[in-house]
Order: structure tokens, then C-alpha cells, then sequence
């Protein structure tokens, strides 16, 4: 177990959400130049895949990262429990059981948001990890599925919860609309409530709660932290992520800011490393499309690191081609987008 996990409350004060297809090893590599401390969330991997699958492949990652925690899917007690064992053996410093994923392919295999008609079986399969391995086990939902009340709902929920065990919850502020929203969707139609996570924390001051959904500055999250003990920065911190160079002097204290060029320059020896391990360049260079959005020199940058560096053949020059047009622009911001 990797020592920061002993302060979970530290760590939770800022992380970035798990996102399928996004927060892979290169990615969280990445983004750990930018933030030393963030907690950072993998994609969700269905507990099955972890016990069938390339489980090397699966729960892979470069020990930069810590503190890093593994977000699991399934319904099944057992089987996560099993699941949870070898997350903690791959040295992992927290596992998060997946209540809110709405899309259909989750639904099918009846996890995700619709698990919270169920709170008596999350409750089963949370203990049941809990039971299984000695690091945190946290869930992550929303505040009501449907034609819930949130506030019929979700209170009793999380109180039950807590009652099994668990004592971090992240709470994305949506409802999840699991019959007639797709995911997309469900990521922006369903209304924002910020208020109803602030109540719930206030209502179970002893437990951890952490806000996530809709946060899109730095600025905002802190202004929307009040009361709670984190927040959880989803596609903003993906599609910006110089952003995340500024979290560990606003949300930790430290006093430092770090800046997207340098974090481009420390990321190069990875690259390298991983082109020599035959890793195509696109499939590490495609998490750093919007680092420098509102630079001079940005447009040329991610059609370089988004095309050239998806040809066969791409190598290191590409990257280093691509941040000479950022060098050449002087690292002026124009129109800086806030993210």
C-alpha cells in the first residue's frame, strides 16, 4: 500500500474523474506532471474482465502516478471481492465501486446508476471488497436515478451505505435519466444540484464527501468545494489540462505552479520510452491536444499531435516539431480558453 493512502481526506481534496477511453496509464502519467497531489482515477474495468481478461493490460500503470485508484464495475459480491485482491496486489492505493455509469452496455450487465434501486446489494459488494483488501474502498454516484426524488433518495441511500462501512462517497450532482438519455446526455441534460451534496455533507459531517459533475474552472471548483471535503474535475481536466498545473497550490497549499510547457518537456523521455516499446506516438500525444489552447501556435500543435502523429512510422520528432510552433509563438496566450 502506498503510504498517501493513509490520509485519505488529503488526497480527495482534488481529483480527476475516471473517464472511459481517456484516463488510460498514458494519460494519468501525464497529468501527474501537472498535479503531484491529485488523486487520479483509471477508466472503469468490469470486475469479470479483471478476473478473465489481460489483467496486465487491464491494471497496468507506471508507478508516477500514487496516489491512483482503480474504478471497478459489477454487482457481483463475490466476484468483486476477488477482483478488489488483485487490484491490491498490483499495488493500487484505492478501489471505487462504479453506482453512476448510465450507459446502456453498463445497464446490461445491471451495474452502474441503476445500482442504486439496490442500495442492500451496493452494500454487499462494497463490504465485500472492504472485507477483501486493506486499502479504501469508495463508491462513486449520483444523487438519484429516473424518477427519483433526490431528496427522498439519496440521503437514505448514503446513509445505509455508511452503515455497511463505507466512508467516501463521490457524489456526481446529476440524476442519471437511465430510460430515454444516452450517456452523452446524461452528462449535461439532467440539472445540476450542487446544493442537495452540501446538505448531504452537512447531514454526515464524519463522512467524506466528494463533489463531482459540471465543474469547469479551477476557480469554480473551489467556490463550489464550501463545505465538502474535495472535488472531482471530469472532461475539463481532459480537454485542458494546464489547468491541473495550478491544483496543488490552490487546493494543497503548495507553493509552486506548474506550467504546461515544462510539463510537456518532462513528458518527453516517456514518450521516448514507450516508442521504444512500440506504443504509437498518437496513443500518448492524443491526451495532450488542448494543453496549449489559446497559445499562439496551438492550431499547428494539435493538428501535429492529433494527424501527423497518427501516421505509421510517427516518432519523437513530431512531438518536438510540434512544441517548436508553441516555442515560436513565445508562449503567449491569446484568448486563453478557461476550462
Amino acid at each position: 500500500m502506498n503510504e498517501i493512502t493513509k490520509d485519505t481526506k488529503t488526497y480527495h481534496r482534488f481529483s480527476v474523474a475516471p473517464m472511459m477511453e481517456w484516463t488510460d496509464r498514458h494519460c494519468r502519467h501525464f497529468h501527474r506532471l501537472l498535479t503531484k497531489e491529485s488523486l487520479l482515477y483509471t477508466e472503469m474495468v468490469v470486475a469479470q474482465a479483471i478476473m478473465k481478461g489481460d489483467v496486465k493490460k487491464l491494471l497496468g500503470y507506471n508507478q508516477s502516478e500514487h496516489p491512483v485508484c482503480q474504478q471497478i464495475g459489477g454487482s457481483e459480491p463475490e466476484l468483486l471481492a476477488q477482483a478488489a485482491k488483485v487490484v491490491e496486489e498490483f499495488g493500487y492505493d484505492e478501489i471505487n465501486l462504479n453506482v453512476g455509469c448510465p450507459s446502456k452496455r453498463v445497464r446490461s450487465g445491471s451495474f452502474g446508476a441503476c445500482l442504486m434501486y439496490e442500495p442492500e446489494l451496493v452494500g454487499d459488494c462494497l463490504q465485500a471488497m472492504r472485507e477483501a483488501v486493506k486499502i479504501p474502498v469508495t463508491i462513486k454516484h449520483r444523487i438519484a436515478v429516473d424518477s427519483q426524488d433526490p431528496y427522498e433518495i439519496l440521503f437514505p441511500f448514503v446513509e445505509y451505505i455508511a452503515s455497511r462501512g463505507t466512508d467516501v462517497f463521490v457524489v456526481h450532482a446529476r440524476k442519471a435519466i437511465l430510460a430515454g438519455l444516452t450517456p452523452k446526455e446524461n452528462r449535461d441534460i439532467p440539472p445540476l444540484n450542487y446544493e442537495i451534496v452540501r446538505e448531504l455533507k452537512a447531514a454526515f459531517p464524519h463522512l467524506t464527501i466528494v463533489l463531482n459533475g459540471g465543474l469547469n474552472t479551477i476557480e469554480q471548483s473551489k467556490r463550489e468545494m464550501g463545505n465538502l471535503d474535495g472535488v472531482m474535475l471530469g472532461r475539463a481536466a481532459y480537454k485542458y489540462p494546464h489547468i491541473l498545473g495550478e491544483v496543488d497550490k490552490e487546493f494543497f497549499g503548495k507553493d509552486y505552479i506548474i506550467s504546461a510547457e515544462d510539463a510537456y518537456q518532462q513528458f518527453r523521455p516517456y514518450v521516448e520510452e514507450q516508442l521504444s516499446k512500440k506504443v504509437p506516438l498518437h496513443a500518448m500525444t492524443k491526451h495532450l491536444l488542448g494543453l496549449f489552447n489559446g497559445y499562439k501556435g496551438a492550431r499547428v500543435f494539435r493538428r501535429m499531435l492529433g494527424e501527423d502523429a497518427n501516421k505509421k512510422g510517427a516518432g519523437l520528432e513530431i512531438y518536438d516539431d510540434a512544441f517548436a510552433h508553441i516555442i515560436e509563438g513565445g508562449f503567449n496566450k491569446t484568448n486563453l480558453v478557461e476550462a
